[in-house]
């Protein structure tokens, strides 16, 4: 995060292009981990912006990581994400690039989340929804993923 902070303290709530990678873990229930963020009480998929020199896979290891508290490894690209704007609670303006990926959990060890990040998280089934999404790209992302599993 240092990496934004860095940008933002720059460049103040302007609008900025930044990029992203996300993930969706299924359980073998069927449903999605989901977290409840810090930041607007929404839910969202784990994941955020990228640090410099990372990479969209790195970056998405080390997010949920640090959001759900589990190591993953992506498994496929579900989509590339760039027709979102938002303004985050503190009137930073961005639009994301985001990579979202479909992922599996490489061991069940569990590491402490990022409390300025997470509230909590929670597996919803996919036939449902979370009470409300964090923004727009969230809600995509459930769409793309609700169809890519039920095309399987």
């Amino acid at each position: 995060m240092a990496y934004i902070a860095e940008v933002r303290a720059a460049a103040g709530h302007r609008p900025l292009i930044f990029t992203s990678a996300s993930g969706a873990l299924v359980n073998n229930q069927g449903a999605v981990l989901l977290q409840e963020r810090a930041d607007t009480g929404n839910w969202g998929f784990p994941g955020g912006y990228m640090e410099y020199g990372e990479t969209f896979v790195q970056t998405v290891k080390r997010e949920f990581k640090e959001d759900a508290g589990i190591e993953i490894e992506p498994v496929r690209l579900l989509q590339l994400q760039d027709s979102d704007q938002y303004t985050y609670p503190n009137g930073d303006q961005v639009q994301p690039v985001n990579a979202f990926y479909l992922v599996r959990a490489l061991n069940h060890q569990h590491f402490a989340t990022k409390p300025t990040e997470t509230v909590r998280t929670r597996y919803f089934a996919l036939d449902g929804q979370p009470p409300r999404f964090f923004n727009h790209q969230h809600a995509n992302m459930w769409e793309v993923l609700q169809a890519t599993l039920s095309s399987k």
